[in-house]
This record gives C-alpha cells, structure tokens and sequence, in this order.
C-alpha cells in the first residue's frame, strides 16, 4: 500500500489533522486504498468509542482528504 502513487499526499493530509486526533488520545490509519483510488481508514484510541467520531470522521478527516487528495473517489470507516 505505501507504494500507492497517492500514498504520500494522503498521509500528508491525514497529518495535518492528526494533532487534533491525537490530544483527544485518538488517532486515523490507512488500511486500504482500493484500484478504484477509495480510501479506507480506521480511527484508532478514544476515535473509536468517542460519540463525535462519526463528525469527527466527515468534518476533520474526509474534509482533509477530499482537499489535498482529488483523486480519492470515496473515503470510508472501517473498524480496525
């Protein structure tokens, strides 16, 4: 997966937002990003039980990637 052309700039993005996940105590990974260019991401720490994540997720994470990442056609949760 770190061979993924897009692999870099979706990381970039995600660490722009990351110091907001992480003083909560959570935190986002990529677990897959599908030939189709979707992006699967898992919030991981008190992201996971935390019931803002789902806001958390569409406002903070999805918002980051659709900005600096185009190219990603659909970004989903999936739970680690």
């Amino acid at each position: 997966m770190e061979n993924h052309p897009l692999h870099n700039r979706i990381q970039t993005a995600l660490d722009s937002i990351r110091p907001y996940l992480v003083a909560d105590g959570g935190n986002v990974e990529i677990v897959e990003i599908t030939p189709e260019n979707v992006l699967k991401l898992a919030l991981t720490g008190n992201c996971q039980s935390c019931n803002m994540s789902a806001m958390t997720f569409r406002a903070g994470v999805e918002e980051a990637i659709r900005r600096d990442v185009p190219e990603i056609t659909a970004v989903e949760e999936v739970k680690p």
